[in-house]
């Protein structure tokens, strides 16, 4: 089984969305593809593309399908915005007094977008299988959700909503609240490891060395959250692949080699959530074409030797 795994990166998700339409130009045509918080937006734009291709078109096209996704971004998420609204200091101090905090954001842009594009009989229907990662804050449980969910898109949404910044999403009968994947896992990998992947491509948001951060102000809360996320996400989507590095490279032993091809920035993204612009957003994506296109020349150059 092909496997294509997209990790979470907030707005740094466009570097992945570049480096996807690389992958798909190259050739790579994934069964199953596992996405947590920016990641799981990706993949559902990409499974419910594929799946309106499968049902309308009666195949696949997938540098179209990578093109798809590159043009939601291009037209959708240009400015902050796009995707989420900076709550009022006074309904902040309100809510919060009343315990009733709901995230320092509003992410209605983001929810109309996401179920603007998404169908959920072309999710149940598409031959690529995609699974989303979202932590239930009660319980602690990572939870991964698939289209066969009753509640699938709002699993999309919560594994997208981001602690603190954003508020967490009810879901099912009982109410229970979730939020951002990344809380637990960044990379999904074990998860498409487990259920039987023998090739994957991981696309993460993140290079291997945190910033070094010297502007930014601990005394304006997004930013100091922001801070606190990066730092915290870094040090578990490290440990994430180096997880799945030493895994593939056991398995050769097993008798059961998993192919493991891993896209990652070389440097830091640097992307201000409060402040960005169209050409921020281009400039990502432009760059995630770049890193992939090396990587997977690389990665073939060495399997050759």
């Amino acid at each position: 089984m092909k496997a294509l795994v997209l990790g979470g990166g907030s707005m740094k998700g466009a570097f992945q969305v570049g480096a996807i339409q690389a992958v798909m130009e190259k050739g790579f045509e994934p069964d199953m593809i596992y996405g947590i918080s920016v990641g799981a937006l990706n993949a559902a734009f990409l499974t419910n593309e594929a799946g309106r291709q499968s049902i309308e078109e009666k195949k696949i096209d997938w540098p179209t399908t990578g093109r798809k996704l590159l043009e939601i971004w291009v037209k959708n998420i240009t400015q902050p915005q796009n995707v989420a609204l900076l709550r009022s200091r006074v309904s902040l101090g309100v809510y919060t007094l009343m315990s009733r905090f709901d995230g320092l954001l509003d992410p209605s842009p983001l929810h109309n977008l996401v179920r603007k594009q998404l169908e959920g009989f072309i999710l149940r229907n598409s031959p690529v299988k995609i699974k989303v990662g979202a932590v239930n804050i009660t319980s602690g449980e990572m939870v991964y959700a698939s289209p066969d969910d009753e509640f699938f898109i709002d699993y999309v949404l919560a594994s997208a909503s981001l602690p603190m910044l954003m508020p967490p999403i009810a879901i099912g009968s009982k109410k229970d609240m979730f939020l951002d994947g990344g809380l637990r896992e960044v990379a999904p990998i074990r998860k498409a490891i487990e259920d039987g992947a023998t090739e994957i491509v991981l696309v993460a948001c993140h290079s291997k060395q945190l910033y070094n951060r010297e502007n930014f102000s601990p005394r304006s809360i997004i930013s100091l959250v922001e801070r606190v996320r990066d730092i915290t996400v870094n040090q578990i989507v490290n440990s994430d692949i180096g997880w799945a590095e030493s895994y593939a490279e056991r398995s050769v032993l097993r008798g059961k080699p998993i192919k493991l091809t891993i896209i990652r920035p070389e440097a830091p993204l640097l992307l201000d959530l409060q402040h960005f612009s169209s050409e921020d957003i281009s400039r990502l994506i432009v760059d995630g074409y770049r890193v992939a296109l090396e990587t997977l020349k690389r990665d073939e150059e060495l399997r050759k030797e």
